[in-house]
C-alpha cells in the first residue's frame, strides 16, 4: 500500500494519517494548540523551510482542518485558526505528548497540561463515553466492518 493511497482507504485511521501524519504537519497543529498562529511563529518554533510550511497550511486549510484569517490588509498577512475539526486533534497531540513524556523524556516534562476547571496539572486519560470508566488498549476489542473487512481481503489476495 503506498502512502498516496492512504486517503482513500475505509480505514478511517489511514486517512487520518494521509491527512496529519506527516511531522511537519503535526508540528504546525502543535503550535496552534500552544497558542501560536501566524507563519513566522511556525517557522522559528518548528524549524521548517517557508516552501514546506506553505503547503502544508494549504493542505490543512483545503482539508477543513485550519482557517486562514487576514490581520493586515497592507501587506496581506494572516493568522491560523483551527476549527471544530482541527481542535478535534487535541487528543491525539495529547496522546503523543504522554508517550513521548514516558519513553523518550530525559526526566523534565517540557509541557504539563493544567485542568482550568480545578487548577491542577492532569494527564487526561480515555475513558468509555458509556460508563465512564478509564479505558486502555487491553479494555478494547475492535469490530470490523464489512467495507473494511472486505477491503483487508482484498489487501491479502493482492499481495
Amino acid at each position: 500500500m503506498s502512502r498516496a493511497n492512504l486517503s482513500t482507504q475505509t480505514c478511517t485511521v489511514a486517512r487520518s494519517v494521509a491527512l496529519v501524519g506527516d511531522e511537519w504537519t503535526f508540528m504546525i497543529i502543535r503550535e496552534l494548540f500552544l497558542g501560536n498562529n501566524r507563519f513566522g511563529d511556525f517557522l522559528s518554533q518548528t524549524g521548517m523551510s517557508s516552501h514546506l510550511l506553505s503547503q502544508r497550511l494549504k493542505k490543512l486549510e483545503t482539508e477543513g482542518v485550519i482557517q486562514r484569517k487576514p490581520y493586515s490588509e497592507r501587506p496581506p498577512r494572516y493568522e491560523y485558526h483551527l476549527t471544530a475539526m482541527g481542535r478535534d486533534l487535541w487528543p491525539a497531540v495529547i496522546a503523543l505528548k504522554q508517550w513521548g513524556d514516558r519513553w523518550l523524556s530525559d526526566g523534565e516534562v517540557p509541557v504539563e497540561i493544567i485542568h482550568k476547571g480545578c487548577g491542577h496539572i492532569t494527564q487526561p486519560q480515555v475513558t468509555c463515553s458509556e460508563c465512564g470508566e478509564p479505558m486502555a488498549a487491553h479494555d478494547s476489542e475492535p469490530h470490523l466492518s464489512q467495507s473494511i473487512l472486505a477491503e483487508r481481503q482484498t489487501a491479502r489476495t493482492h499481495s
